[in-house]
């Protein structure tokens, strides 16, 4: 995807260079014996104002410069899932500019109907270190499912494979319907349970199965939750008590951006994964405290995204 090459600010790059500085000091370096997987719901990430510095009455609100500074942070990372890319692909355009040649994007196509909410799932995933290993596919309830839970995933989940090290993983990044929890629950299970089952078939391509995005989940412990972890996905207790959106606080705490994989069914539990070993290192960034000073948060929400990007570390 190669767009126009606009040519960096001073100013703008000696911020890149920092916000850099700032992200390496909280994800690990890329070394040869690990994986970095990264997880962002960007917020409405469609149109980009052609300015590094878009005013108050600009639309969109988000312009060069905020795209780059999500590059800057995306960059630290070998494979990222991307939630609400909308059909307009400017500013996914403009971040694989940024990203650089060694960059490439697997993006489905936009979910019809209002439940879709124009969106399209996507990742993003560094050549150097990881590639494509051929399977790529959305998900999709049979007849059987669809009568007994939902009619259909307002999203389509959307997976694919890749490479690191000569270990095959599978990344399946969903987001959730958004609605009651009487309308979210359904769903969280058909894709539990969905995964699950694949993660059993035998003779299928199903290595490495992890799950990651916007499950919508409100709190840690609560019916979503339990909905989520019934069929056995395991989300790192690292992730568990952060925030996941630049407006929680200590009384809205929210659990929605998940990376899970599955576990045994047995006393004690283990690991389904094989070649890829958990470092217990995972976390998010907290990028508001070194983008756009001075910015509000509710208009940086925009800009950047009102959701923290995830991410954790195996080890090759």
């Amino acid at each position: 995807m190669v767009g126009v090459v606009v040519e960096t600010p001073a100013d703008v790059a000696t911020e890149l260079t920092r916000l850099g500085a700032e992200v390496d000091a909280v994800v690990p370096a890329k070394r040869p014996g690990n994986l970095l997987i990264g997880s962002w719901n960007l917020r409405a990430f469609s149109g980009v104002a052609p300015t590094w510095a878009a005013s108050a009455t600009t639309s969109p609100q988000r312009d060069w410069r905020a795209v780059a500074s999500i590059a800057e942070i995306v960059a630290r990372f070998d494979v990222v899932a991307v939630q609400e890319v909308r059909r307009n692909v400017a500013a996914l355009r403009f971040l694989m500019d940024r990203l650089g040649g060694n960059w490439r994007v697997l993006t489905s196509d936009v979910t019809e109907g209002d439940a879709g909410n124009g969106e399209r799932l996507t990742f993003l995933y560094d050549t150097t270190r990881v590639q494509p290993s051929g399977l790529v596919g959305e998900l999709v309830l049979p007849t059987a499912v669809r009568a007994r839970a939902i009619v259909q995933f307002a999203r389509s989940p959307y997976a694919a494979s890749f490479t690191r090290g000569g270990v095959e993983f599978i990344l399946t990044t969903v987001h959730i319907l958004w609605g009651s929890v009487s309308d979210r629950i359904p769903e969280i299970q058909a894709f539990a349970q969905w995964m699950r089952a694949w993660a059993d078939r035998k003779n299928d391509w199903n290595t490495n199965l992890l799950v990651l995005g916007d499950f919508n989940i409100d709190r840690h412990g609560n019916p979503l939750y339990d909905a989520f972890i019934e069929t056995g996905l395991f989300p790192p207790p690292e992730l568990n008590d952060l925030p996941r959106t630049i407006f929680d606080d200590d009384k809205s705490a929210h659990f929605y951006d998940q990376i899970a994989w599955f576990t045994t069914n047995t006393n004690p539990v283990q690991s389904l994964l094989r070649g890829l070993t958990y470092t217990n290192r995972g976390g998010s960034f907290d990028f508001p405290e070194h983008v756009y000073p001075g910015l509000g948060r509710d208009k940086l929400s925009w800009r950047i995204s009102d959701h923290y990007p995830l991410w954790v570390e195996f080890a090759v």
